[in-house]
């Protein structure tokens, strides 16, 4: 089940990437389940537009699911969801 959610996830991140947005809020409150047992993502409200090859410093989200870079302030990109993924999984 974790690899079907998971996999559900990388699918709409990686969407949501190819139209050059950033998430920046993966947490489990974020992510609903619909009545099929599919993976929905909402709240894009810290979300933000970037191109594919710029870097953007604000600080925002859930600390617990937060990449280093983001708590450090060195500029982030699209890693930051995977990071933020890979920490939802664990």
């Amino acid at each position: 089940m974790a690899r079907f959610y998971f996999l559900q996830i990388l699918f709409g991140m990686q969407y949501i990437h190819s139209k050059h947005i950033i998430y920046r809020d993966l947490k489990p409150e974020n992510i609903l389940i619909d009545a099929d047992g599919n993976c929905k993502l909402v709240d894009f409200g810290l979300s933000k537009r970037v191109d594919s090859r710029s870097k953007t410093f604000s600080y925002c989200g859930s600390a617990e699911y937060m990449a280093p870079e983001m708590i450090l302030r060195t500029g982030h990109s699209y890693g930051v969801d995977h990071y933020s993924l890979g920490a939802f999984l664990y």
